[in-house]
């Protein structure tokens, strides 16, 4: 699975970059059919002013989430968690058919 980190409007840390996409692919455990991943940081005016968007391009449709933290960090793991249960659907309603 090819993984695309991008920061909008700041230059994000080698680290952080590292984490998204170490956290991301682990997504292929519980669905092999990822093609790709794009992950998209960005700042916003609030007091959670850390917001990530994840998309998955899966066979047949997109599968996206959007958190927004206190840090970066943790809206990639919530996006995961979320994903996860996602891509658990995507799966059983592929076998369906």
């Amino acid at each position: 699975m090819e993984v695309r980190v991008q920061s909008v409007k700041f230059d994000a840390d080698h680290k952080l970059v590292d984490f998204a996409t170490k956290k991301v692919k682990k997504l292929d455990r519980f669905f092999d059919g990822i093609i790709a991943a794009e992950v998209t940081m960005s700042l916003t005016p609030d007091h959670d002013n850390k917001k990530i968007a994840v998309r998955l391009e899966i066979p047949g449709y997109d599968l996206r989430t959007e958190k927004q933290c206190r840090t970066f960090e943790e809206a990639v793991r919530q996006c995961v968690d979320v994903l996860k249960i996602q891509l658990k659907k995507a799966k059983e309603k592929m076998r369906g058919q």
